[in-house]
Protein backbone atom coordinates (compact mmCIF):
# COMPACT_ATOMS: atom_id res chain seq x y z
CA UNK A 1 0.00 0.00 0.00
CA UNK A 2 1.48 3.45 -0.86
CA UNK A 3 1.31 5.81 1.86
CA UNK A 4 0.97 9.49 1.48
CA UNK A 5 3.77 11.06 3.48
CA UNK A 6 3.84 14.68 4.14
CA UNK A 7 7.15 15.80 5.03
CA UNK A 8 7.83 18.77 7.53
CA UNK A 9 11.23 19.34 6.84
CA UNK A 10 11.98 17.44 3.54
CA UNK A 11 9.35 19.39 1.32
CA UNK A 12 11.76 20.19 -1.54
CA UNK A 13 11.82 17.05 -4.08
CA UNK A 14 14.99 18.17 -4.69
CA UNK A 15 16.61 17.38 -1.61
CA UNK A 16 14.70 14.22 -1.69
CA UNK A 17 16.45 13.40 -4.73
CA UNK A 18 19.64 14.76 -3.30
CA UNK A 19 19.59 12.10 -1.05
CA UNK A 20 19.02 9.49 -3.24
CA UNK A 21 21.65 10.65 -5.19
CA UNK A 22 24.38 10.63 -2.71
CA UNK A 23 22.89 7.11 -1.25
CA UNK A 24 23.06 5.96 -4.76
CA UNK A 25 26.77 7.04 -4.79
CA UNK A 26 28.10 5.10 -1.96
CA UNK A 27 28.27 1.91 -4.02
CA UNK A 28 30.46 3.72 -5.98
CA UNK A 29 32.57 4.63 -2.70
CA UNK A 30 32.81 1.68 -0.64
CA UNK A 31 35.38 3.05 1.55
CA UNK A 32 33.29 5.70 2.52
CA UNK A 33 30.12 3.56 3.35
CA UNK A 34 32.30 1.72 5.14
CA UNK A 35 33.76 4.65 7.07
CA UNK A 36 30.16 5.90 7.68
CA UNK A 37 29.22 2.59 9.04
CA UNK A 38 32.07 2.38 11.70
CA UNK A 39 30.84 5.45 13.07
CA UNK A 40 29.73 4.76 16.86
CA UNK A 41 28.90 8.29 17.87
CA UNK A 42 27.15 11.06 15.13
CA UNK A 43 30.78 12.94 16.66
CA UNK A 44 32.53 10.54 14.78
CA UNK A 45 30.80 11.16 11.49
CA UNK A 46 31.45 14.85 11.57
CA UNK A 47 35.33 13.74 11.23
CA UNK A 48 35.03 11.93 8.04
CA UNK A 49 35.63 12.68 4.30
CA UNK A 50 32.90 10.71 3.26
CA UNK A 51 30.30 13.38 5.81
CA UNK A 52 31.77 16.46 3.87
CA UNK A 53 30.93 14.91 0.33
CA UNK A 54 27.58 14.38 1.89
CA UNK A 55 27.44 17.99 2.65
CA UNK A 56 28.35 19.51 -0.03
CA UNK A 57 25.17 17.46 -2.20
CA UNK A 58 22.64 18.50 0.76
CA UNK A 59 21.49 21.93 0.93
CA UNK A 60 23.36 25.02 2.18
CA UNK A 61 21.64 25.03 5.74
CA UNK A 62 22.90 21.33 6.15
CA UNK A 63 26.16 22.84 6.88
CA UNK A 64 24.77 25.04 9.35
CA UNK A 65 27.00 24.92 12.88
CA UNK A 66 23.58 24.27 14.45
CA UNK A 67 22.43 21.53 11.72
CA UNK A 68 25.95 19.26 11.71
CA UNK A 69 25.53 16.98 14.12
CA UNK A 70 21.98 16.56 12.79
CA UNK A 71 23.54 16.33 9.37
CA UNK A 72 25.98 13.65 10.47
CA UNK A 73 22.94 11.32 11.90
CA UNK A 74 21.53 11.39 8.69
CA UNK A 75 24.87 10.75 6.78
CA UNK A 76 25.31 7.76 8.92
CA UNK A 77 22.27 6.29 9.65
CA UNK A 78 21.59 6.48 5.59
CA UNK A 79 24.94 4.66 5.14
CA UNK A 80 23.53 1.81 6.64
CA UNK A 81 20.73 0.91 4.29
CA UNK A 82 21.09 -1.46 1.61
CA UNK A 83 18.28 -1.55 -0.41
CA UNK A 84 15.82 1.80 -0.61
CA UNK A 85 12.55 1.09 -0.25
CA UNK A 86 9.87 3.72 -1.04
CA UNK A 87 6.46 2.54 -0.25
CA UNK A 88 6.27 3.02 3.52
CA UNK A 89 7.41 5.03 6.08
CA UNK A 90 10.18 4.40 8.62
CA UNK A 91 7.96 3.86 11.16
CA UNK A 92 5.15 1.47 9.79
CA UNK A 93 8.31 -0.18 8.38
CA UNK A 94 9.21 -0.96 11.89
CA UNK A 95 6.13 -2.75 12.12
CA UNK A 96 5.80 -4.58 9.01
CA UNK A 97 6.00 -8.66 10.45
CA UNK A 98 9.02 -11.05 9.21
CA UNK A 99 8.56 -13.04 6.48
CA UNK A 100 6.71 -15.79 7.17
CA UNK A 101 5.88 -14.55 10.91
CA UNK A 102 3.22 -12.38 12.38
CA UNK A 103 5.11 -10.16 14.99
CA UNK A 104 6.69 -7.01 14.23
CA UNK A 105 10.22 -6.49 13.38
CA UNK A 106 10.90 -4.28 16.14
CA UNK A 107 8.81 -4.95 19.36
CA UNK A 108 6.69 -2.32 20.71
CA UNK A 109 8.68 -1.89 23.65
CA UNK A 110 12.04 -1.26 21.52
CA UNK A 111 9.79 1.04 19.70
CA UNK A 112 8.91 3.18 22.38
CA UNK A 113 12.17 3.12 23.65
CA UNK A 114 13.68 4.61 20.27
CA UNK A 115 10.81 7.33 20.49
CA UNK A 116 11.85 8.07 23.93
CA UNK A 117 15.59 8.22 23.41
CA UNK A 118 16.93 10.81 25.67
CA UNK A 119 19.50 12.45 23.62
CA UNK A 120 20.73 12.18 20.11
CA UNK A 121 23.72 9.85 20.99
CA UNK A 122 21.22 7.39 22.38
CA UNK A 123 19.01 8.29 19.71
CA UNK A 124 21.34 7.61 16.96
CA UNK A 125 22.44 4.02 18.77
CA UNK A 126 18.54 3.12 18.31
CA UNK A 127 18.03 4.17 15.02
CA UNK A 128 21.16 2.14 13.55
CA UNK A 129 19.46 -0.79 15.52
CA UNK A 130 16.13 -0.21 14.29
CA UNK A 131 17.77 -0.29 10.68
CA UNK A 132 19.39 -3.75 11.59
CA UNK A 133 16.12 -5.49 12.67
CA UNK A 134 14.15 -4.32 9.26
CA UNK A 135 17.12 -5.98 7.69
CA UNK A 136 18.53 -2.54 5.94
CA UNK A 137 15.42 -2.05 4.10
CA UNK A 138 14.37 1.44 4.73
CA UNK A 139 12.34 4.50 2.82
CA UNK A 140 15.36 6.91 2.41
CA UNK A 141 13.59 10.01 2.77
CA UNK A 142 10.93 9.10 5.23
CA UNK A 143 14.26 8.20 7.61
CA UNK A 144 15.76 11.35 7.11
CA UNK A 145 12.55 13.04 7.88
CA UNK A 146 12.33 11.02 11.09
CA UNK A 147 15.75 12.19 12.34
CA UNK A 148 15.43 16.10 10.83
CA UNK A 149 12.27 15.72 12.88
CA UNK A 150 13.39 14.15 16.02
CA UNK A 151 16.73 16.54 16.31
CA UNK A 152 14.44 19.30 16.01
CA UNK A 153 11.97 18.68 18.58
CA UNK A 154 15.11 17.24 20.82
CA UNK A 155 16.66 21.28 20.85
CA UNK A 156 13.30 23.49 20.44
CA UNK A 157 10.93 20.69 22.27
CA UNK A 158 7.77 19.42 20.96
CA UNK A 159 5.15 21.32 18.90
CA UNK A 160 1.99 22.00 20.75
CA UNK A 161 0.29 20.19 18.67
CA UNK A 162 0.10 17.05 19.63
CA UNK A 163 -0.38 15.83 15.26
CA UNK A 164 2.92 17.77 14.55
CA UNK A 165 5.05 15.54 17.01
CA UNK A 166 7.19 12.59 15.89
CA UNK A 167 6.12 10.46 18.79
CA UNK A 168 2.05 10.62 17.35
CA UNK A 169 3.63 10.62 13.89
CA UNK A 170 5.21 7.42 14.35
CA UNK A 171 2.79 5.70 16.36
CA UNK A 172 -0.25 6.47 14.37
CA UNK A 173 2.12 4.67 11.31
CA UNK A 174 3.52 1.60 13.55
CA UNK A 175 0.43 0.63 15.31
CA UNK A 176 -2.07 1.58 12.40
CA UNK A 177 0.33 -1.41 10.23
CA UNK A 178 0.46 -3.55 13.76
CA UNK A 179 -3.87 -3.64 13.91
CA UNK A 180 -3.50 -4.52 10.34
CA UNK A 181 -1.65 -8.13 11.27
CA UNK A 182 -3.48 -8.77 14.39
Amino acid sequence: MQQTQQYRFLKNKETHENLRFWWESLDKNRGDRARLRRAERPDDVLLTEAFFRFLKQMPEEWSAPKELFTSAIVAAALSHIEVPQNSETFATQLALPKQGGKNARMSELRFQQLQKSRDPEEFFRRLLRAINLVENKVNIVSLAESILHWMNEYRNGADRDPQKRITIRWATDYYTEILKHK
